[in-house]
């Protein structure tokens, strides 16, 4: 039994060692993360009930599939405004100059009542608003 469970660990000692010396071709390292602007914004309904989830989707042009979307600085400027700044990954890896656009979402869930003001990077001083009135 106990030569039995030797085998079986070596056995499984073994196919690590070979997954984990597995050359993956795709593997690419971020490396650097940048603003991007949001070029444009959809919000559904400018009206909704508190405690209600929508879905807030921004729209950002790429100029190759070397970068895509890494995540959102969401910052509370107030008590009902919020201002929103979409980050960017860069790889190192070989990539198409390929413009493209891709779309990612804020999902907004208000706790209270009230006239909720976002305002959205567009790229230096300038911004999009938005407002979205909670009953």
């Amino acid at each position: 039994m106990k030569k039995l469970l030797n085998i079986g660990f070596s056995a499984l000692l073994f196919g690590l060692v070979l997954v984990s010396c597995n050359d993956d071709d795709d593997y690419q390292t971020i490396e650097s993360i940048g603003k991007i602007k949001i070029d444009s914004v959809k919000i559904t309904r400018d009206t909704m009930d508190v405690l209600a989830i929508q879905q807030i989707k921004t729209y950002s042009a790429y100029p190759s599939k070397c970068q895509g979307f890494y995540g959102y600085d969401y910052v509370y400027s107030g008590e009902l405004e919020r201002s929103v700044t979409a980050y960017k990954y860069v790889t190192n890896g070989p990539c198409s100059q390929n413009m493209y656009t891709a779309a990612n979402q804020i999902n907004f869930n208000p706790q209270k009542k009230g006239k909720y003001t976002f305002k959205f990077w567009n790229g230096g001083d300038n911004w999009i608003t938005k407002t979205i009135v909670v009953k």
